[in-house]
């Protein structure tokens, strides 16, 4: 089977950098080429400069096939035929409703882009499909938890998927970033693939035989399990799901023909990358040092905290926060980054110099390292606070690196025409 990708919500082109092992070699892109994006789409909304397609651009060249227009906007029909759909996208409200012409509809605001993901499946029918997002998603909404997720399964099952996933965290598998997210890998039951798979039990998928389990290895004994079917036997579509569904998804699961199986999972876990391997050690510019005044705002947010607030009813509460390490441990891999990264805020981090003892912010080359980029991926003009923002905002670029051998291993055995 032909290796064709299209990248949704691309950013600066995480995924990409992953699946062809992309480097800067004497100062050009160099990418394994193994995998062919045959198009994809970045837009930031509410914002004149797109720094991120720009970046994509830079690094990849001005191809036609990169779009920066509102994927809402987008036609699904003329969006070029690939054999995997690959995409990072916000964790939102997937409730489903019925519009006054008792059809499915969107219930909340518009621009749900998990809809577009679909919308694009519908359209083009992709035999196999990766997704990223955070670790939460498995738990949301908060008063009715696992209802999106499981909303999720059961919409890519309708339009002929099964599916497995799994959270995994980038530090248990020897990078250097202690950052958890749940990576959803969905295939056509059209598939040689999925002929396979069902061969086997679903413990047998998540413990021996699915792309995870093949990439990232567990522990054979699980903490927990669950089971539901979310199939039409147990809910007649989505719009039921919403009201009705709520379930406990656990960190690794597959779900067959509906049928759900869901567990929680041990890491068989390799020694991490720390942050003194990943740091700079010398030429570090003098702005990324911290002033007596800095330092001393940063030991208050980072330090622990009791506040009393007023509630609107006039009452009083108090907000407790725990105190955070400061600065952060060279000997450990570096916290989840987030996009504030790089700014005074609590979750920025704060590393001592190596070769100066004195306390800095981490380098945007070092919030690269961290989720796998070449060094000065983001140097391409944009302002210091995208460079920091993009990275806040990225995957783990290593993560799908690992997964590339056993998604290549699966196309190279894919023989019938999808």
């Amino acid at each position: 089977m032909k290796k064709t990708v299209i990248e949704l919500f691309a950013g600066v082109g995480g995924f990409r950098v992953g699946l062809n092992n992309v480097k800067f070699v004497d100062g050009k892109v160099v990418e394994s080429g193994e995998w062919d994006f045959v198009w994809s789409n970045q837009w930031e909304p509410g914002t004149k400069t797109q720094h991120a397609f720009d970046c994509y651009t830079t690094r990849f060249g001005k191809l036609e096939h990169h779009s920066n227009e509102d994927i809402n906007l987008v036609n699904k029909d003329e969006i070029p035929d690939h054999n995997i759909l690959v995409g990072g996208f916000p964790c939102q409200d997937y409730s489903v409703a019925r519009t006054l012409k008792n059809e499915k509809g969107i219930e909340g605001r518009k621009g749900v882009l998990f809809w577009d993901i679909m919308d694009t499946i519908k359209a083009k029918k992709p035999a196999f499909i990766l997704l990223e997002n955070v670790d939460r998603l498995l738990k949301s909404p908060s008063k009715q938890r696992g209802r999106d997720f499981g909303i999720m399964l059961r919409s890519l099952d309708d339009e002929g998927y099964n599916i497995e996933w799994r959270v995994i965290n980038a530090a248990d598998y020897g990078f250097a970033q202690r950052r958890r997210r749940v990576y959803i890998f969905a295939w056509s039951k059209k598939t040689d693939y999925n002929k396979k798979i069902i061969l086997h039990k679903l413990n047998e998928v998540i413990h021996k035989h699915g792309l995870n389990a093949n990439s990232f290895p567990i522990l054979e004994i699980p903490l927990k399990e669950n089971s539901i079917d979310l199939s039409k036997k147990s809910f007649h579509d989505t719009v039921e799901m919403t009201s009705k569904l709520s379930f406990n998804f656990y960190n690794a699961g597959v779900c067959i023909n509906g049928e759900v199986l869901t567990q929680e999972v041990e890491e068989i876990t390799n020694k991490s990358k720390t942050l003194k391997e990943i740091i700079e050690k010398e030429n570090i510019d003098e702005r990324y040092f911290l002033s007596d005044k800095t330092i001393e705002k940063f030991n208050y947010l980072k330090g622990s905290k009791k506040i009393e607030r007023k509630r609107t009813d006039g009452g009083t509460y108090f907000f407790s926060e725990g105190g955070m390490q400061f600065p952060d441990s060279l000997d450990k891999p570096g916290r989840t980054m987030l996009t504030s990264e790089g700014t005074t805020n609590r979750s920025t981090h704060v590393v001592t110099d190596i070769n100066t003892g004195r306390l800095r912010l981490i380098t945007p080359i070092e919030a690269e390292r961290l989720q796998g980029f070449p060094d000065d991926w983001t140097n391409t003009g944009m302002p210091l606070n995208r460079r920091y923002f993009m990275m806040g905002n990225a995957l783990v670029t290593n993560v799908i690196n690992k997964y590339e051998s056993s998604l290549n291993r699966i196309f190279n055995s894919e023989i019938s025409s999808v």
